[in-house]
């Protein structure tokens, strides 16, 4: 009977001309705004100077959204991207939000606890209404997690102000290895979820003409210059 009604449903669609119902299409990842920077969400640009969301090298965007906090990570690498809350600037003891590309071409949210400098995976996961994509040898990503948590050693309070730990790297299988660069840029103040910022800090390709010895060389060099001008 089953074949019989398929049969007949079939041959009624081929006469009518009306397709089968599709599933709806999903909807495609909404790209990252940062006009709304320091004005609706607060962000963190590490890179070169001007760069926004898909050209630093590493950017994150925070807001409050009613209970939650909505985060917006994207680096320049094939693996992970990731957010740390931390109490001090150093590694350790860190409350850590990933987005990891796997081999199957997937994003996903994974909640991680810096133990030293190894990052254990914690089954308990904060994250919610999660969404990434990789694109142009970026990992982007989007999720919301609670203000306000119980209170446990691995995941931390966001009504709370921490300093922020940045992160990125390669991923094999779908697990984090080491962070692409040596020492990952931290917020040089603690941040609260109730201040909108919009904060550069510069990468090392641009830090070089910034710090006090290049400087001082410069003055240095300017002055021979002028002193043995004739």
């Amino acid at each position: 009977f089953l074949v019989l009604v398929f049969y007949l449903v079939m041959i009624y669609s081929d006469y009518t001309g009306y397709p089968f119902p599709t599933a709806p299409p999903v909807d495609p990842f909404a790209k990252i705004r940062v006009d709304d920077c320091g004005k609706t969400k607060g962000c963190f640009r590490y890179g070169k100077p001007g760069c926004n969301a898909e050209t630093c090298d590493y950017f994150l965007s925070y807001r409050r959204i009613g209970a939650d906090v909505e985060f917006e990570l994207s680096a320049d690498t094939d693996g992970w991207v990731a957010v740390g809350f931390s109490s001090d600037k150093k590694m350790g003891g860190d409350d850590v939000m990933a987005c990891v590309h796997d081999d199957n071409g997937r994003v996903r949210i994974h909640h991680f606890y810096n133990v030293g400098q190894w990052a254990k995976e914690i089954q308990r996961n904060p994250a919610r209404d999660e969404e990434g994509v990789f694109e142009n040898n970026r990992v982007t990503c989007r999720f919301k997690r609670p203000v306000y948590v119980p209170r446990e050693e691995t995941i931390v309070d966001l009504h709370l102000s921490w300093y922020y730990l940045f992160a990125w790297g390669p991923a094999i299988q779908g697990s984090i290895t080491r962070h692409d660069i040596d020492s990952p840029p931290v917020s040089e103040r603690v941040v609260s979820i109730y201040k909108y910022e919009d904060i550069f800090m510069p990468s090392a390709a641009y830090q070089t003409f910034s710090s006090p010895f290049c400087l001082l060389l410069i003055v240095a060099l300017t002055f021979y210059l002028l002193m043995g001008t004739p």
